[in-house]
């Protein structure tokens, strides 16, 4: 049985690590403390926003997959589908990172969780 970060901590990492590869990341909206679900939004200087939420694998693990891409002629859609993820569960926390590389920064956050 494998024991879970709490959500606070483990948010509190992924900021630390987008800063020290010279990023950018803020908490969007915070959940439950300790067990809520961590979504990601990321970007690349601003732009082709994506999510990223935690899915089952089949061996058992829990990785960021992604879920929402933002579509660049309509980026009203993609904030009004977050907005609806966070009203139907209060306890998700929303986290935008603006980063370089994020499909290399997704994966090593999964490598370290």
């Amino acid at each position: 049985m494998s024991t879970r970060l709490p959500a606070h901590l483990e948010v509190g990492a992924i900021l630390r690590l987008a800063e020290s590869q010279g990023g950018f990341g803020t908490v969007l909206a915070k959940g439950e403390r300790d067990a809520g679900t961590i979504l990601l939004v990321t970007t690349c200087r601003g732009e082709a926003a994506r999510l990223y939420e935690r899915m089952p694998q089949l061996d058992g693990s829990r990785s960021f997959v992604s879920s929402k891409e933002e579509n660049p002629e309509n980026k009203q859609e993609f904030s009004e589908y977050l907005a609806r993820r966070r009203r139907q569960d209060p306890d998700i926390w929303l986290i935008e990172v603006d980063i370089d590389d994020p499909e290399r920064f997704v994966a090593q956050i999964d490598a370290l969780t």
